[in-house]
């Protein structure tokens, strides 16, 4: 399969405390991946990006300090397969001219991609299963941009979402809806009901 390069269009809150939805974006196309995430995850990227300095090193920039004490390059975050909908991952890395593939969590693969300013990729069969295509971006998706996870209010679950009692053609009527409002939390947890029927 082909692979795909995305890019991080933004981190918000999801609907259940605690949780997080991690957008990635094509390069080159309109698709859109919500991945969600846990609120430590979230905090990684998060800090990472708005180049925040902590205190003592975070695991992930630890792991930068041993990668770079034994030579170890970080080449790129692969978001390989979707079972599910958990997402898997892989880093790929080199040492002494030799590539190794090492399984993550994809919260993981992404904020160590982060910190080491490498590209994040998945393929194009994900992609077309759990991709979102927004018809019509406006200018406060163009402008959204990562929060720290520790500033934005929790969201409580909405008692309506009894996806598994839905039927497919209401589920595909309530995504349409969720992406014409860009509510990507409830976009995703929609999206990974309907592919599990699949």
């Amino acid at each position: 399969m082909n692979k795909i390069r995305l890019d991080i269009v933004g981190l918000t809150s999801g609907q259940t405390h605690g949780s997080y939805t991690l957008i990635l974006g094509e390069e080159t196309g309109e698709r859109k991946l919500p991945i969600i995430i846990g609120s430590f995850e979230a905090q990684a990227i998060a800090i990472e990006i708005e180049k925040i300095v902590p205190f003592r090193p975070m695991t992930h920039d630890l792991f930068i300090s041993f990668c770079k004490t034994f030579g170890i390059e970080v080449l790129e975050a692969y978001i390989h397969n979707l079972q599910e909908g958990v997402f898997y991952s892989k880093i790929l890395c080199k040492q002494d001219g030799k590539t190794y593939e090492i399984d993550a969590r994809t919260s993981d693969a992404i904020a160590l991609a982060v910190r080491f300013k490498c590209p994040i990729y998945t393929n194009s069969g994900i992609m077309e299963s759990a991709g979102i295509t927004i018809e019509e971006s406006n200018e406060a998706e163009k402008g959204m941009k990562a929060e720290r996870p520790e500033s934005i209010e929790h969201n409580t679950p909405r008692s309506g979402d009894d996806y598994p009692s839905m039927s497919l053609k209401d589920l595909e009527d309530l995504l349409d809806n969720a992406l014409k409002i860009e509510d990507y939390a409830k976009a995703a947890r929609i999206r990974d009901e309907i592919n599990r029927r699949k």
